[in-house]
């Protein structure tokens, strides 16, 4: 809505307009010069001897998006309003309606560099014979008939689902169609941790999607925190992990399968990063079609990577049941942790997962280390004995608390960070 006959700049003022009738047509001619043209809803009123209008511009169909500026053409005269500007949409923001509109299906397009025997060929007989058991109408073909009707081949080139899938190494020919994964010591990217680390853990996670959604599983639990209690009378510890591990399969599964797989993304990799108090997962290219953020779970979207999806529920790795937004929320609703969090940034779509808030240390657990603690110990025997992989961060949420309340002292305070660094239990705080 836009609204004539106030003075923005001193403060809003009611100042009305000069001409309502002039006003309107000059506003419907702007409209005109628009594609597809805008047709405007105006509304006259008259206030103490002033004038003012409103012209309420109705939103287009996302089919018909962007609405662009004829006197500029569509790639340089569509705009997008952020905050309190207007910016010019990018290629990408433009390419992503056009995408829509026409139903490109990116995970068809060919690979040029890729041919038939540069698959994977167990991995390709083992997806023929799961294809052949879930559709039996298609077991009497030929496994060549098959591969054509499916588009795993078109033209003699490999369809890039094909790839992504079937291959044992995409990256060979997009390099950035992978997973950066890191975690942080802190909140925010950029925060350092006791030794002036950037990062506690970073890996770049390869390979195909079935592959990548194992190792970036891996790394999750691998670092992913655990709250320990141990059991004061029968001396058994009990962990339960920050997240779900289920919600988390989830969250990664759904990047994979439905980020942008078009030429303006293949540059640009998953995300995965752990801070201190939540799980962050951004992928390229936001919500798909028309489906709002407030949807998601709630309305059948429609799918970005339709050929995709549907293998990968031929390899029972996805059901393709639209249950994976309900699962999430409802696994961490489960284990009492905050509801999850999404957001569709211009061009990314990010899921994050928040724990629990830091407690302070379970006095069983404190009991516990202060005992083991009475010989002195070092980093690795302190994190074998939390059961937790990452000596790091151990130390930093387990051991350093109780480091500077004086429970436990260093050998060395002077190096904290020495390798030959030991902690102890100082003996008058028991």
């Amino acid at each position: 809505m836009i609204l004539f006959g106030i003075d923005e700049k001193n403060g809003f003022a009611p100042v009305g307009v000069y001409d309502a009738h002039d006003l309107q047509k000059r506003v419907n001619e702007q409209c005109k010069e628009m594609e597809p043209a805008v047709r405007p809803l105006f509304t006259v009123l008259e206030d103490r001897g002033l004038v003012f209008v409103s012209a309420e511009i109705p939103a287009i169909d996302i089919s018909e998006r962007p609405c662009f500026y004829k006197g500029k053409g569509r790639m340089k005269g569509s705009w997008i309003r952020v905050g309190d500007s207007d910016e010019p949409m990018s290629d990408y923001e433009i390419y992503s309606y056009e995408a829509y509109r026409k139903k490109y299906q990116d995970d068809l397009r060919e690979v040029p560099r890729v041919t038939l025997p540069a698959l994977n060929q167990p991995l390709l007989d083992a997806y023929l014979h799961a294809l052949k058991m879930e559709k039996p109408n298609l077991s009497s073909l030929s496994n060549a008939q098959i591969i054509e009707l499916i588009s795993i081949v078109h033209s003699g080139k490999v369809a890039l689902w094909a790839v992504l899938l079937l291959s044992l190494f995409p990256q060979a020919y997009f390099p950035q169609l992978s997973i950066i994964a890191c975690v942080v010591p802190g909140t925010q990217m950029g925060s350092l941790g006791s030794s002036g680390e950037r990062f506690i853990d970073n890996k770049r996670i390869d390979g195909n999607i079935p592959t990548m959604l194992e190792e970036a599983m891996n790394f999750v639990r691998a670092n992913m925190r655990r709250k320990t209690v141990i059991d004061g009378k029968t001396g058994r510890r009990t962990d339960t992990p920050d997240y779900p591990l289920s919600a988390v399969r989830e969250v990664l599964l759904n990047a994979l399968v439905h980020r942008d797989y078009s030429v303006h993304t293949e540059g640009m990799p998953i995300q995965l990063t752990l801070f201190s108090d939540r799980m962050e997962v951004r992928n390229p290219g936001g919500l798909y079609g028309r489906l709002r953020i407030d949807q998601l779970g709630k309305a059948q979207p429609d799918t970005r990577n339709p050929a995709l999806a549907t293998a990968l529920e031929v390899m029972r790795i996805t059901e393709n049941r639209y249950s994976g937004i309900p699962t999430i929320r409802r696994e961490m609703q489960a284990v009492g942790l905050p509801e999850p969090v999404f957001e569709d940034d211009r061009g990314s779509f990010s899921v994050r997962l928040y724990r629990q808030p830091e407690h302070p240390i379970a006095k069983d657990l404190l009991t516990s280390l202060l005992s083991f603690c009475r010989t002195p110990r070092t980093r690795a025997e302190l994190a074998e004995f939390l059961g937790m992989k990452s000596v790091n961060y151990a130390i930093k949420t387990y051991v350093m608390p109780l480091v500077e309340s004086g429970h436990i002292a260093l050998s060395l305070p002077m190096t904290p960070s020495s390798s030959k660094q030991r902690f102890t239990t100082v003996s008058d705080r028991g």
